[in-house]
């Protein structure tokens, strides 16, 4: 039987988590919004981009470490937000931050996490950020953006892209909503799938069963409960003028994710973003917008070195992180590629995933001929999409 340990790729790791997770939670990380064209296409692009190796050049060693909002990491790849990462193995987000520390990177936590954002800092050696959203209304999110910055946490993300939830079919098929739903007459339909999982369940149960987000603490009522989610990001949509009251708030770098386009990069950079993330939030939104990778040089070209530019979504290899940081981005974050291992294998699963990228992004760097992470720009690869 296939395990972590000697998974080749990505794919493998993918493989393994749905071998463990009930449908409906493997589909809560595999799928996408609407019939999942963006999703795709985040993948496919990359696949597009061909590389210009100089040949017969001496790399001993190469060099991955760049620097992120003042911060040198070890890798140019930061663990992305993913939300319920608890319901993919116990402590999920613990278990995950914890290994981003171990490889020297960074790891972005999301309002909608399973654990206590001071937990995540205990268990991490590593810089944390904050991923934000305005569920609960903004005195709620002003209590956990004090709560990051005494916990420690370095960085504010603050998302734009999530004016509501994405309309994600596979949610809808396997029952997401009524099994989160606390009603046994309407989860009894859907019970099945969970029970054909009685190892992960196991784990699920002891670790608390169904969670709330113990970061949204809404006031009279405690932890926001898991069914509520929905209606509350329709409810929290983020506008630029609120950057101003949660500037005054963090007091440090801020990040704005979900830029897709020139035209909001240029705002991100206007109002004083200290660094941009090029995302489509995985192809979990709007089906039909631009791949990450194809929107990233004319997203470049506008901030011109204003703010400092980061991409998401696609990255499945460690030639995928080379790509984006030839076209210009500072760094990636992987998503999808770590929450894989995560379920799959735990903490194990997340290092391997690590290691896969890692080892991946120095071959490739060694056979395109250039030394460093920090060296590599468009010269190394051929675009189709700009001709």
């Amino acid at each position: 039987m296939r395990t972590v340990r000697n998974a080749v790729n990505i794919e493998d790791l993918r493989r393994l988590a749905k071998r463990r997770l009930p449908r409906v939670v493997f589909d809560y990380i595999d799928g996408g919004a609407d019939a999942e064209t963006t999703l795709r296409e985040n993948c496919r692009a990359f696949e597009r981009i061909g590389f210009r190796p100089r040949n017969a050049v001496a790399n001993a060693s190469c060099d991955l470490r760049t620097t992120v909002l003042g911060t040198t990491l070890e890798l140019p790849f930061l663990l992305a937000p993913v939300g319920s990462s608890r319901l993919f193995f116990p402590q999920g987000e613990c278990v995950a931050a914890r290994q981003a520390g171990a490889c020297g990177t960074a790891y972005v936590l999301s309002t909608l996490s399973g654990c206590r954002l001071e937990d995540v800092r205990a268990a991490s050696g590593g810089p944390l950020w904050y991923q934000l959203y305005l569920v609960g209304g903004r005195e709620v999110a002003a209590a956990a953006i004090v709560r990051a910055r005494e916990a420690g946490f370095s960085a504010l993300v603050v998302t734009i892209d999530t004016a509501v939830a994405g309309q994600r079919e596979r949610d809808l098929r396997n029952g997401a909503k009524e099994l989160t739903s606390g009603e046994i007459r309407r989860m009894l339909a859907h019970v099945p799938q969970i029970l054909a999982r009685p190892r992960w369940l196991y784990g699920f149960l002891r670790d608390g069963g169904m969670m709330r987000f113990p970061n949204v603490l809404l006031p009279g009522i405690g932890p926001m409960a898991y069914a509520d989610v929905g209606a509350a990001l329709e409810h929290s949509t983020v506008t630029w003028s609120d950057l101003e009251w949660i500037r005054e708030l963090w007091r440090g770098p801020i990040v704005v994710k979900g830029v897709l386009t020139a035209e909001d990069a240029q705002r991100a950079a206007g109002v004083r973003a200290d660094a941009i993330v090029v995302s489509n939030h995985g192809g979990r939104q709007l089906d039909g917008v631009a791949p990450t990778i194809r929107a990233l040089p004319a997203i470049v070209e506008a901030v011109a070195g204003r703010t400092e530019v980061l991409l998401d979504g696609g990255i499945r290899r460690g030639s995928d992180v080379v790509k984006a940081l030839c076209l210009g981005a500072r760094a990636v974050l992987i998503g999808r590629a770590y929450a894989y291992g995560l379920a799959g294998g735990g903490g194990a699963g997340v290092a391997r995933a690590i290691d896969m990228l890692r080892s991946d992004a120095i071959r490739t760097l060694r056979l395109l001929g250039c030394h460093a992470a920090s060296a590599l720009d468009r010269s190394y690869v051929d675009v189709p999409f700009e001709a």
